[in-house]
């Protein structure tokens, strides 16, 4: 059990549940167990509203005695539990990317040498900045088939739009118009056009989407309170989240 550690996160397999108590299977044939007070928080009315022979839960290590693997369900986190939901997802995808290459059986024994000195994970981390690495498991063809895969999966910039109508009566109503759009863009990424009669295009680019909505609106919210104190017509006609 020298591979465990108390505070681990794991993900598991039900294999039975037995009285108050569950056993699962982890990976490399261990098994654990977890008691009715580790499930969730609170009275268990049944026990099978949460745990069912062949459901997979993300589970947390809590003793490690006599040989006997205690965790928990209740106790994982759900940030804890999304990444490492995550990661596991990001290593079913790279062995798939493995195997898409050099076959099943030689991509099993390939990934084993890999993840006896890191994680999957780190590897392709560490490939992105050095492909050379490649080249101590894969033939040169094969390396770089790899690489190809990888560049066409990049992930691509993401991006938000807002269009607003602004518009002054004022005679200085461009300078003042101007203003307020500079102000508000100033310490952001905000790239801004003009359209056409008053209309302007707020756009943000980035790899975080949940980010840069947040930041455009900011921005949008920026332009409409600087709007009515320099008695300004402001509309926002389009969103393109």
């Amino acid at each position: 059990m020298e591979e465990f550690e108390e505070g681990e996160i794991l993900l598991c397999t039900v294999d039975k549940v037995v009285g108050t108590t569950v056993f699962v299977k982890i990976e490399d044939n261990w098994e654990g167990t977890i008691t009715t007070s580790e499930i969730a928080p609170g009275r268990i009315r049944n026990l099978r509203d949460y745990v069912v022979p062949g459901k997979k839960i993300v589970c947390k290590i809590i003793s490690l005695k006599n040989g006997r693997i205690q965790l928990s369900l209740r106790r994982v986190k759900q940030n804890e539990r999304k990444e490492l939901l995550d990661k596991i997802e990001k290593e079913n995808n790279y062995k798939a990317i493995i195997k898409t290459v050099i076959g099943k059986e030689e991509a099993e024994k390939i990934v084993k040498e890999i993840t006896k000195e890191q994680s999957l994970t780190n590897f392709f981390e560490e490939l992105r900045e050095n492909p050379k690495i490649l080249n101590k498991y894969f033939k040169k063809e094969d390396a770089e088939k790899i690489i190809k895969i990888i560049e066409s999966k990049k992930e691509k910039p993401k991006e938000v739009k807002n269009i607003i109508k602004l518009s002054s009566k004022s005679s200085n109503g461009m300078k003042i118009v101007k203003e307020i759009i500079d102000n508000a863009c100033k310490n952001s990424k905000c790239d801004v056009s003009y359209i056409a009669a008053g209309k302007y295009n707020l756009k943000i680019h980035g790899p975080d989407f949940k980010q840069i909505k947040s930041d455009i609106n900011k921005v949008t919210e920026e332009i409409e309170q600087q709007a009515k104190k320099q008695n300004c017509e402001f509309e926002l006609e389009k969103v393109k989240h």
